[in-house]
């Protein structure tokens, strides 16, 4: 019974490269293929794009009275002169106030006027304005003491809501913006909301 076993075995235990005189023969190693993975195709091509979310839209009224909201700052046209100027809208400022020069109060015909220069922003233009005085105030300044002022009456056009109203004439060159409109223009006429500024078109 071991016979065949030996005999089986026998390539294996003889000492390599003979065989009863023979050499073994060398076994032979199939050389397999490699592999090859398929060529990957597109079956479905997904694209995600983010939108943002449409913001609601501005409100331009409020109240009860559906009052128009404007800005902090904003453009209004002041007549006689006719000249736009960029406004700065003061809700804490009992009175309109604007830039003027060359201020001096006259008399006509027993009736006293003040003449005065505003300027023009935009080309530096100067014109001379001659309105009926109204009165005189005192304005309590930050610093420094008390200023007269002398205050006429003028058109002022914000959007579309003119009103005339009295303007007090004030050195305002250190100021970023000539003119300041107060609550005797603002109360019952419109709302302020500071986050906006240049809402208001005036043709």
């Amino acid at each position: 019974m071991l016979l065949p076993i030996f005999l089986l075995s026998g390539c294996a235990l003889m000492p390599a490269g003979s065989w009863n005189g023979k050499a073994c023969p060398a076994p032979e190693i199939a050389e397999l293929p490699a592999p090859q993975c398929p060529v990957p195709q597109v079956i479905e091509r997904i694209v995600t794009k983010t939108v943002p979310a449409e913001l609601p839209p501005i409100a331009t009224t409020a109240g009860k009275l559906h009052l128009p909201i404007i800005g902090a700052i904003e453009w209004a046209k002041v007549e006689p002169s006719g000249l736009l100027f960029e406004s700065r809208i003061d809700t804490g400022a009992d009175t309109t106030s604007i830039h003027a020069e060359n201020i001096q109060l006259i008399e006509k015909d027993g009736k006293r006027y003040v003449r005065f220069v505003l300027i023009d922003a935009d080309t530096g233009e100067t014109l001379q304005q001659e309105v009926r005085l109204r009165r005189r105030v005192l304005i309590k300044q930050n610093e420094g003491p008390r200023e007269r002022r002398y205050v006429v009456r003028m058109w002022v056009t914000l959007g579309k809501v003119k009103s005339r109203i009295d303007v007090n004439l004030s050195d305002r060159s250190d100021f970023e913006y000539p003119l300041l409109i107060g609550r005797n223009f603002l109360t019952d006429s419109m709302i302020v909301d500071v986050s906006r500024h240049h809402t208001l078109f005036i043709e």
